[in-house]
């Protein structure tokens, strides 16, 4: 499968651009990306295509404001390009957007006492997978993104105690 991701982020803070810098190497990032697409049997005779941005919570708030209706900042917006009328842009097939608001993982990760690694890649995984159509409004579709974001999770080590 090839996969492009259009990674990039608006951050200045030191400590998150190394952690950025961590997700270039080895093509981790992608590799991360395209195994979690292969978890979920996603297949495509054309390359996929998915942008992402990292973030903090001021920018995320003002997007979740504009396209969610909800004034305050979230870890993670995703906009899932099969949810419009042609995903086929291009010479792609075009996944989607996810954005993630790396001031809100450190927060989160602190808060349920988990590394920020382990948070950051649980917060990519529940954008890919509500990119791939999961969602968790009514109790029992969130009962199976929760299993299938853990199982992703689990599959590369990262468990709830990763620290």
């Amino acid at each position: 499968m090839e996969l492009i991701v259009d990674f990039s982020s608006d951050l200045t803070n030191e400590k998150y651009n190394k952690f950025i810098d961590t997700l270039y190497e080895n093509n981790h990032l992608e590799n991360y990306i395209k195994k979690v697409l292969e978890l979920e049997e996603i297949k495509s005779d054309r390359p996929l295509y998915l942008s992402l941005l990292l973030t903090d919570n001021r920018n995320i708030q003002v997007i979740n404001r504009e396209y969610r209706d909800k004034d305050a900042p979230t870890d993670v917006i995703s906009f899932a390009y099969h949810e419009t009328e042609d995903f086929n842009i291009g010479p792609y097939d075009t996944l989607g957007d996810i954005i993630i608001s790396l001031e809100r993982v450190e927060e989160q990760a602190s808060e349920y006492n988990h590394s920020f690694e382990r948070e950051f890649y649980y917060v990519l995984t529940h954008g890919i997978l509500h990119i791939l159509g999961y969602d968790h409004i009514e109790e029992e579709d969130k009962k199976i993104m929760r299993e299938r974001e853990e199982a992703i999770l689990f599959s590369f080590g990262y468990t709830r105690d990763y620290k």
